[in-house]
């Protein structure tokens, strides 16, 4: 009997665990070994510290990027299908969190799905980016700049090549 509650427990622990890793890696997954990330929603804009100084990033910790050809409060996207493989925009209409400012956020609809906007620029992710803190987006032929908290373009080249990690 005493080795039958111990074998039951014992494949308890298992299943536990064995639960505990099966998180989704992906960026959309709302499970992870990481509790902080679950908690924080992808949809708040806010602003870290990085390498490159102080940046705007969404809920889940993911560098954001402006697009110069877009140009600034045009809220028009001249990002077109291909690019947008590379760079996918941030959708819906985001809150302000920490550092960013509720009045610069909003959305435009150029291909008919509503795309966040700070200070007119729409928003977008580098799909090379791997993990939050990552910028190795920034300065990409000299068009693709992380934003600072008042929506302007950080043109300083990110440190070593392609980019860092940058908290």
């Amino acid at each position: 009997m005493k080795n039958a509650r111990i074998a039951m427990a014992g494949c308890a622990l298992v299943a536990a665990f064995g639960l505990a890793g099966c998180g989704s890696s992906g960026g959309g997954g709302t499970t992870s070994k990481d509790s902080s990330t679950t908690s924080k929603d992808s949809s708040t804009l806010s602003t870290r510290d990085s390498s490159l100084g102080r940046i705007l990033v969404d809920g889940k910790g993911r560098t954001l990027y402006l697009f110069t050809s877009d140009g600034k409060n045009s809220n028009s996207m001249k990002c077109d299908a291909k690019c947008v493989k590379e760079w996918p925009h941030m959708k819906g209409k985001p809150k302000a969190g920490a550092g960013a400012e509720a009045n610069l956020i909003a959305t435009t609809k150029g291909s008919g799905t509503p795309q966040a906007t700070y200070a007119g620029h729409p928003l977008y992710y580098y799909a090379d980016d791997e993990k939050a803190g990552d910028v190795k987006g920034q300065g990409i032929d000299q068009i693709w700049y992380v934003l600072d908290s008042h929506g302007n373009a950080i043109k300083k080249p990110a440190p070593g090549n392609g980019g860092d990690s940058g908290y």
